[in-house]
């Protein structure tokens, strides 16, 4: 059974990094369920009260991180909260319209067209906010890559 709740445990690790890419996929929830299923099929025995205290703050801590991120790159950049909206949908969009390179013409496309749109900023503010947006987004992965590696390491030693 523990090799089964390894596999299981690897493969939602796995899909959760790929919603790093693909933010449609909810990756800590995935990373999360890896610990949940491991236990489930192997033992939570090992996985004391103090390991689900520190995973869960570092659960809120992701959660927040993303949102936070795209937050300060754009409005870094001096876009509104039109860009910000814009940013998000185009990030969610871009991956399905344009495979792979999507993930960063999405959200520079949905910040430059809210602020166009919306907010009637000029051409040259537009693409500084989408400049942001792209900013945002590429600090939130690398941001919750390393925070995400760090709540494996965690689970990893508390198995020992």
């Amino acid at each position: 059974m523990i090799w089964i709740g390894w596999i299981v445990a690897i493969v939602m690790f796995v899909i959760a990094f790929v919603g790093l890419i693909y933010p449609i996929i909810p990756s800590v929830i995935f990373l999360f369920a890896g610990f949940l299923l491991y236990g489930a099929i192997v033992s939570f025995e090992e996985l004391t009260w103090l390991f689900w205290v520190i995973e869960v703050l570092f659960l809120v801590l992701l959660f927040g991180a993303d949102t936070v991120a795209n937050l300060v790159g754009v409005k870094k950049f001096g876009g509104s909260k039109a860009g910000m909206w814009g940013s998000t949908i185009g990030l969610l969009i871009g991956p399905f319209v344009i495979p792979l390179a999507g993930i960063l013409i999405g959200p520079f496309l949905g910040a430059i067209i809210a602020e166009l749109v919306i907010t009637r900023s000029g051409l040259k503010q537009a693409v500084k906010t989408g400049i942001g947006s792209v900013v945002g987004f590429l600090t939130s992965v690398a941001v919750k890559g390393v925070l995400m590696v760090i709540m494996i390491i965690i689970f990893l030693i508390f198995l020992q």
